[in-house]
């Protein structure tokens, strides 16, 4: 049985890892968003890293540790790292484009690993 646990961590690196990149896209975008000259362009972009980051981060937790709740929280994770991607997709900041792209690659490893 333990030859396994090593196994299951790598089987779930790629998802991890998207994960981590995302909360760290979505951390920087929210906090460069507060410099931004029009910030109340910015209030959804905002509230969006903000709430991407935390359930990429309580995804990731689950996943790694393997609970029996990590496809239920994956399924919300994956459609509020699609809402984030949508709506950073729409500001021209690079910090946006950056977590827009984040956002898109974690909703595909996340798909995948969820499949």
């Amino acid at each position: 049985m333990p030859a396994a646990a090593p196994r299951a961590r790598q089987n779930n690196q790629t998802v991890l890892d998207a994960l981590s990149r995302c909360i760290a896209a979505c951390e920087l975008c929210a906090d460069a968003c507060l410099d931004e000259e029009d910030i109340h362009m910015q209030v959804a972009c905002i509230r969006l890293d903000r709430d991407c980051a935390d359930i990429c981060r309580l995804t990731s937790a689950f996943i790694a540790r393997g609970s029996d709740h990590a496809q239920h929280v994956l399924k919300e994770c994956i459609e509020i790292c699609q809402k984030c991607h949508d709506e950073c997709a729409k500001h021209q900041h690079d910090h946006c484009k950056q977590c827009a792209e984040a956002c898109r690659a974690c909703v595909e490893a996340c798909k995948s690993y969820a499949a």
